[in-house]
């Protein structure tokens, strides 16, 4: 069936029509001004914190008003496109117009959810940990198997990502393992992929050839900005430096260079090795810290809001997806339903679709709670 172009394109530009409104340009234009206004004050550099924190939303800003005014640009390319083959009868330049209308719709979906990010820190760049779980070896391999994935993911967006810590197994794989994703909105995409997953495979490490589940456990966090006021107290750290090891214990660095901090009132532990000295590893390592607390303290304002109207139900669950590569193949997403027969894909980078629908029953979880 020839497609309805006119159709097609309506219907991008109702899309268009509802960012537009969310995104309000106007708006966006105007603090663009106040900000470049910001950034070319000669003094500007003596307040680093404050410059960081100016050029970095300038950034951001322009980003988001050339990502719009840029998809509309590429609508009213494709219509001209479309005229073109129509008027000449020309199935090359249709044929064209069809991949760029089947590009476009991906790009539009795409911004679409981008503008139901609207948390607190959704804007922000994020930290991811893996770490396996219950099922031996087989979890160390899945984590790994994690890892690359999002990394993959990250890699077909072309976002700078940056590996901080990793602790390798003795057989295989990878205990743990955390790396920022530093792209605006990192964190709003992401936060979705936080949770239990479960993978169901002939296990390559069983001599039988027996099936196996694993679990491994993905925690999502926004990066910590200077802005933030997130203080800890130095006699509430603990700090251990050790020597940074590789896969199965290989020593890849002479110095104690590693960095193990605990912070004691809550027990929470953060590791840093792949930086090049203590004092980076440290400086690293104190920033997810932050990261960390801040949101745990987010998180415990929320549940005694959410005690307090008397709605104590947890919004996830053991686990959030299965990854099935025996005795049939697909993964799912058990909040969404959101499936796939094509793990191979998955485990390549191809998460997109888990996260738009994620984001969007996130979206009617808030909406259900409010």
């Amino acid at each position: 069936m020839a497609t309805d172009f006119q159709q097609e394109i309506k219907d991008l530009r109702t899309t268009m029509t509802s960012v537009r409104d969310v995104t309000d340009l106007g708006a966006l234009e105007t603090q663009i001004a106040d900000l470049e206004q910001q950034a070319a004050a000669p003094d500007l550099w003596d307040d680093q914190e404050k410059a960081q924190a100016v050029t970095s939303a300038l950034s951001r800003a322009k980003a988001e008003f050339d990502r719009v005014t840029g998809m509309d640009a590429r609508v009213d390319d494709l219509e001209v496109l479309v005229e073109m083959g129509q008027e000449e009868n020309d199935a090359e330049t249709l044929a064209e117009a069809e991949r760029e209308l089947t590009s476009l719709k991906k790009a539009v979906g795409e911004l679409e959810v981008r503008t139901l990010l609207s948390g607190e820190y959704d804007e922000r760049e994020a930290v991811v940990t893996i770490r396996a779980g219950a099922g031996g070896v087989d979890a160390a391999d899945f984590a790994e198997m994690l890892l690359r994935m999002y990394l993959r993911w990250a890699e077909r967006h072309g976002y700078p990502t940056k590996v901080m810590d990793t602790s390798y197994a003795e057989e295989a794989g990878l205990k743990s393992a955390t790396f920022e994703v530093n792209v605006p909105y990192a964190y709003g995409n992401l936060s979705v992929e936080g949770g239990t997953h479960r993978l169901v495979r002939i296990s390559p490490f069983d001599n039988q050839g027996r099936r196996q589940t694993s679990f491994a456990a993905v925690e999502v966090i926004p990066l910590i900005e200077g802005t933030d006021s997130i203080e800890i107290p130095e006699n509430e750290l603990k700090i251990d430096v050790f020597r940074s090891s590789g896969p199965g214990g290989q020593s890849v660095n002479t110095t104690d260079s590693a960095v193990r901090m605990t912070h004691i009132p809550t027990g929470t532990v953060v590791s840093m090795q792949n930086e090049k000295s203590q004092i980076q590893n440290r400086a690293a390592a104190l920033r997810v810290m932050q990261s960390r607390l801040l949101l745990l303290k987010r998180a415990e304002e929320a549940a005694v809001k959410k005690e307090m109207a008397g709605d104590v139900k947890a919004s996830w669950g053991d686990q959030m997806r299965s990854y099935v590569l025996n005795p049939y193949q697909m993964v799912k997403d058990l909040r969404t339903e959101f499936e796939t027969g094509n793990p191979t894909a998955v485990f390549d980078g191809d998460i997109d679709g888990f996260i738009e629908a994620g984001i969007r029953w996130q979206i009617a979880e808030r909406k259900a709670d409010d």
